[in-house]
């Protein structure tokens, strides 16, 4: 049987790009990278891609670029695009061309604090917990149907950037383990829903911390 071949959109440093290909190097995830695909040509993550032996594209969003996009189906077989880091709205019509087929890796618990600046809103709105979700995409922002959650405590004396970094390791946790119930049939986008072994989801996940 082929492996599933995956495309990751990535707009900065690709951290979790490169957690992604540490697990399919140690063969957790069963899958390909064709490309890496950013809006910013001097992502870091373009050169993790690079080093990996991966194909690296660069779009210009500055204007409509649904034609970049819709160009990716013509180049390569996709059975799975992941959003790791990407700071763009994807246009209605690629998302609904690939329906079921997208998913989001976001740094809140959804359906809490979408778009940008997260930690900062939850430190503002003085949350008891912040986290990570990953979810399936739609042509709403940071919507579609979640698949699972990871939390960790606020402490009082955090800033943006301790509770950063404790959500990254929250998001190297999740995200692998839903492209790996995707990659493996687990789960799946149906009407806006997340079944997972053909049974729907009544709430996310939820990933319990080592």
């Amino acid at each position: 049987m082929s492996r599933p071949k995956v495309i990751i959109f990535i707009s900065g440093n690709g951290s979790n790009l490169q957690n992604i290909i540490n697990n399919i190097d140690s063969d957790f995830l069963k899958m390909d990278i064709i490309a890496v695909v950013s809006n910013n040509s001097d992502a870091k993550g373009l050169a993790r891609a690079k080093k990996a032996g991966i194909e690296t594209i660069v779009i210009d969003t500055s204007n409509k670029y649904i034609d970049q996009l819709l160009a990716l189906e013509n180049t390569y077989d996709i059975d799975l695009i992941l959003l790791s880091g990407f700071m763009k709205i994807l246009p209605k019509d690629f998302t609904d061309k690939f329906y079921g087929k997208i998913i989001n890796l976001h740094p809140s618990l959804l359906p809490k604090f979408k778009g940008l600046d997260t930690y900062k809103k939850a430190l503002i709105a003085k949350e008891k917990y912040h986290g990570a979700s990953v979810h399936f995409v739609t042509s709403k922002l940071d919507d579609g149907p979640i698949i699972i959650q990871g939390k960790t405590e606020i402490l009082k004396n955090d800033n943006e950037d301790t509770l950063k970094d404790r959500v990254h390791k929250i998001e190297y946790n999740i995200f692998p383990l839903a492209i790996k119930w995707f990659v493996e049939n687990h789960i799946k986008q149906v009407k806006d829903k997340c079944f997972f072994d053909n049974e729907e989801l009544e709430c996310p996940i939820e990933h319990l911390s080592d």
